[in-house]
């Protein structure tokens, strides 16, 4: 019998590297060379918020960087916990390089980027990782700055692409939309996107290009309803299911959790969906977002889209709270317009003659804004807290 003379496994530990949720130069001195290095097998990161505390305090506890790091992975990104406690996502370099490779081939090429989200989530990540890949170096959109003067440090030959959420293509679109048609391709993701903020951007020559995927899958891995190079989509009562080379390992130390949302090569997304002609994804919301008011199933960012194409109406978070009488109400928080106060009796005719009057909201909040976690993505516990910890402005029955 022969003797096991392998060598021993090397245990791998995180380095953590802290950003502020707006980049700023540091990016490019701190953390875009950690993530060069990531790429190249270097050592394993994770990028943690540099404030508020509580966040960081969350993000590290989540992390443990003090426990090895899981075999093949080179990159631990946090998600934004938007419903419930975040998670470690373990990404290898591979399935990072070919998120990367992938999107460049989808838009056009390598090209130059702009830098607009933060890089403690994987919106912000996968700039620097296909920049990276690219052979190029971002420019970074600063705080405070406008959008005009970080596109003019930017190369003037070549493509150049930039990736953002909607609220940020929304006030682009109010302030700088000459800056944002200088893009070759402005991906749009992170949030449902209205399509109406699509419409207009298109309108006005800017070259939107929707994506969907999340931390687990490497970042956007379906752009425009058509998957990336390699990735698989699969719809069933489940949801919508992914499969591809960007696919993440699994969770940081959460084996239960890890054989529960990745199985077979596939990660199960909990996100309703259809597939339509050509195997174009059209995604509905999440499945444990829904609310069930009076027997009917209302998905909160198709009201939430409705309610921003109102005149009165800047923005908008739906929820519901548990009733007596309909199971569930459906509850809205808005953002007015200038110089508006929209109330029940224009928002509720407003949504039920789109989307029918279990859908019109039963109670309406006025907020100044809606707040975002990390990621950008809108914070709708956050809202569904706040809101309901004072009283209504409007209530009906």
């Amino acid at each position: 019998m022969a003797l096991d003379v392998g060598f021993p496994v090397v245990a791998r530990h995180l380095t953590l590297v802290q950003a502020p949720a707006v980049p700023g130069p540091e990016v490019l001195t701190a953390v875009e060379p950690a993530v060069r290095a990531c790429l190249d097998g270097g050592a394993p990161l994770a990028v943690v918020p540099a404030g508020p505390p509580a966040a960081a305090a969350v993000a590290r506890a989540v992390l443990r960087p003090e426990q090895p790091l899981e075999n093949g992975a080179d990159l631990v990104v946090v998600t934004s916990g938007s419903t419930g406690r975040g998670r470690g996502v373990l990404l290898s370099a591979a399935a990072l390089r070919a998120s990367a490779e992938a999107t460049l081939e989808r838009l056009g090429g390598p090209g130059d980027w702009l830098l607009a989200l933060p890089v403690s989530a994987i919106a912000g990540l996968q700039v620097l990782c296909r920049s990276a890949v690219a052979g190029r170096r971002p420019a970074v959109l600063a705080r405070d700055e406008p959008l005009s003067a970080a596109v003019a440090r930017m190369p003037g030959t070549g493509r150049r692409y930039t990736a953002l959420v909607p609220t940020q293509l929304r006030r682009f679109l109010d302030a700088d939309t000459g800056a944002l048609r200088a893009f070759d391709a402005v991906l749009v993701g992170g949030a449902a996107t209205d399509p109406a903020l699509l419409d207009r951007a298109r309108a006005e020559g800017v070259a939107v290009v929707t994506t969907y995927g999340m931390t687990e899958t490497a970042g956007g891995c379906v752009y425009d309803g058509r998957p990336l190079t390699g990735v698989r989509i699969a719809v069933g009562d489940d949801g919508v299911r992914l499969a591809g080379p960007t696919l993440a390992l699994g969770y940081r130390l959460d084996p239960e959790g890890t054989a529960a949302a990745f199985a077979g090569g596939w990660f199960r997304t909990r996100d309703a969906g259809t597939l339509g002609a050509g195997g174009r994804l059209t995604v509905h919301g999440r499945l444990d977002d829904v609310v069930v008011s009076g027997g009917v199933n209302v998905a909160p960012p198709a009201v939430e889209a409705v309610l921003r194409e109102h005149p009165d109406v800047a923005d908008a978070v739906v929820f519901g709270i548990p009733d007596e009488e309909w199971g569930q109400r459906v509850v809205t928080a808005v953002v007015p317009a200038a110089g508006a106060r929209p109330g029940l009796a224009v928002l509720r005719p407003w949504v039920a003659a789109r989307l029918g009057a279990a859908a019109a909201p039963r109670e309406v909040h006025v907020i100044d804004a809606v707040p975002v976690l990390h990621t950008g993505k809108p914070d709708r516990r956050g809202v569904a807290a706040a809101v309901l910890a004072g009283e209504p402005a409007e209530r009906l029955g």
